[in-house]
């Protein structure tokens, strides 16, 4: 009997915290970033393989959703995807879109704070299309991120160009 309260009460305990999730997700961040730098501007906006969309596409992508998610993640408000957005022009420039990389690297850094623990299990339909709790919405905005890095990854070896290790995301 003793083992079963035991393990139950494990199996209650908090795997991973609101910080470590961040910096989880930083270090996504940060070698997706690194992997922007890398790419070839002159392929960057237009290079495209097996019908996927240019990388600058990917990557616009994983901005938008980024930025856009923040404030329903922390309030539960959720316009539909695309709408409400104070979105800057778009990048034409590599150099463009890293200084938006940035801005959103501290959109998500000023947001997360105020996002109280217990979201992390609230229920929500983010942008009216995703329905699930927080955590797993933000593990999807992590996963989708991953995704087209991968993409970009395959872009980048069939353009002769070495990618940064995938496995070198430092912790912030």
């Amino acid at each position: 009997m003793e083992n079963t309260a035991q393990l139950s009460q494990t199996r209650d305990q908090i795997v991973l915290s609101s910080e470590q999730l961040l910096a989880h997700w930083q270090g996504h961040r940060g070698l997706t970033r690194r992997l922007i730098e890398a790419y070839p501007e002159e392929h960057f906006f237009s290079y495209t393989l097996g019908g996927m969309r240019p990388c600058s596409a990917l990557i616009d992508e994983v901005l938008q959703m980024a930025e856009q998610s923040m404030p329903g993640v922390v309030s539960g408000q959720w316009p539909s995807f695309g709408q409400g957005s104070q979105a800057p022009p778009k990048a034409t420039t590599k150099e463009q879109v890293l200084a938006q990389w940035d801005g959103v690297t501290e959109t998500i850094n000023a947001h997360w704070p105020q996002i109280p623990p217990a979201r992390f299990q609230e229920v929500d339909k983010a942008f009216g299309l995703y329905e699930g709790p927080i955590y797993w919405f933000l593990f999807y905005l992590i996963d989708n991120e991953v995704h087209h890095r991968g993409q970009a990854y395959v872009y980048l070896r069939t353009l002769g160009v070495e990618p940064p290790a995938f496995w070198d995301r430092p912790q912030v």
